[in-house]
């Protein structure tokens, strides 16, 4: 199950970890959110240990959507040390999920 983030624990647990961060900024009303859920789900046991991925609900954490600029759903941001390298915006086919990962560990 992919990790959960917030506003509360999204300094630690991606801005701070020397890990590659994949995160999924989603909403419970979201279709397309909802579709790539079990997608994220199954990419967090794939590379558990080497990559950290989660989610994060935008209407719970509003302050997390407004400072990466956050409009669309879904959005998937990826984070390395502490600065976004890559984004998708959009439902994604799993294997584009993975060749953006890989392409930045």
């Amino acid at each position: 199950m992919a990790k959960e983030f917030t506003d509360g624990n999204f300094q630690v647990e991606v801005l701070d970890s020397d890990k590659l961060s994949m995160i999924d900024f989603w909403a419970e009303w979201c279709g397309p959110c909802r579709a790539i859920g079990p997608v994220v789900d199954e990419l967090s046991k794939e590379f558990e240990g080497r990559v950290n991925i989660g989610k994060v609900n935008v209407d719970h954490n509003p302050q997390l959507s407004m400072n990466y600029g956050i409009t669309s759903i879904p959005a998937i941001l990826f984070i390395k040390n502490g600065q976004v390298v890559d984004k998708l915006v959009g439902a994604q086919p799993k294997h584009n999920f993975i060749k953006r990962i890989e392409s930045h560990l």
